[in-house]
């Protein structure tokens, strides 16, 4: 199905926060080739300016360099806005155990910032990023929501309280919030470089630079990788979502178990090199097992994601070559 064919009213205006990231910069692509207009606004602590460059010559964007920790900056933003996708976070669950305080200021605060800024503004729909490591340790596959474990990380306790603060605001101002509850979210202008980097694009960067890569564990671990096009179809497809589903957080993924070795070595095939991978620890915090039921999402959004691993694997790999 995707989202080409998604209408929303004349002049619509989408407040993008963390617009200058991944997921952020391609909802922002999007939306504007859509012919909506867009507001971006981001610090830059993780996003790059480069993301911001792409749409600046376009009249239907605008960019805010503000901090979602900022109550003021965040009502401001919030004027004159129709639908917030709410993606400004600090990912990285070994990073929010190194820095608990600065996740929950950054992750909490500003979202319940972002929220109440909704409010006071009128916003009509609030769609936000949640994580699939809300499942914390609850062993059973596919995860299912409502059926969660123990939380394992200050990472994954942020997006449980992003939750419960947006179905407060649901229940008790009228706000109509939706929880986005991403599975390894993959694809174009996903960064490769630091410590806390996404796998996919670590490995094919260093394969592509002839370097070995370091697979945490023994590589048996699944994931239910999401290509960028699916996350997006979601964002929208909520924004234009029944009050009914409103208060309620809903798996975004494709339904797809992926092990990590054998991504690796379907890289490895795909780009044409033969280099065995290292092996390193677990790493804290981590998930073993992530595989996503998306009956919610599909009954109460609509939610119809066509990306398969396969194909997304395919885009982001070609996107890599060109643009690394």
């Amino acid at each position: 199905m995707g989202y080409k064919h998604l209408k929303f009213p004349e002049n619509s205006l989408f407040l993008v926060t963390g617009g200058a990231g991944f997921i952020g910069s391609n909802l922002c692509e999007t939306i504007l080739s859509m012919g909506y207009r867009v507001r971006c606004l981001d610090d830059l602590s993780t996003g790059k300016q480069k993301n911001v460059d792409l749409f600046i010559d376009n009249p239907n964007y605008e960019f805010i360099k503000g901090d979602i920790k900022d109550l003021d900056t965040c009502i401001k933003a919030c004027e004159g806005v129709d639908y917030v996708l709410n993606q400004a976070a600090w990912g990285s669950v070994p990073r929010s155990i190194e820095m608990p305080l600065f996740y929950c200021a950054n992750n909490i605060s500003g979202t319940l910032n972002m929220l109440e800024a909704a409010r006071q503004n009128g916003v009509k729909k609030f769609v936000y990023a949640s994580s699939s490591s809300v499942y914390g340790d609850e062993p059973n596959l596919p995860k299912t929501e409502g059926r969660e474990g123990n939380l394992l990380s200050p990472y994954a306790l942020t997006k449980m309280c992003d939750e419960e603060w947006a179905k407060q605001y649901t229940k008790h101002y009228g706000l109509d919030t939706y929880g986005m509850r991403y599975f390894n979210v993959f694809g174009r202008r996903q960064d490769p470089d630091g410590a806390y980097a996404a796998v996919i694009p670590k490995f094919i960067k260093l394969l592509l630079n002839g370097e070995t890569p370091t697979i945490n564990g023994d590589g048996r671990q699944s994931r239910d990788f999401t290509y960028i096009e699916n996350v997006i179809e979601a964002n929208l497809r909520a924004c234009l979502a029944p009050h009914e589903a409103a208060g309620e957080a809903f798996n975004i993924a494709y339904v797809g178990r992926e092990y990590l070795i054998d991504i690796y070595y379907g890289l490895t095939k795909a780009l044409g090199v033969d280099t065995e991978p290292n092996f390193g620890p677990d790493r804290a915090g981590d998930i073993k097992h992530s595989n996503a039921d998306i009956s919610k999402a599909k009954k109460l959004l609509g939610y119809d994601p066509d990306w398969s691993f396969e194909r997304g694997i395919e885009a982001a790999i070609e996107w890599y070559k060109e643009n690394l």
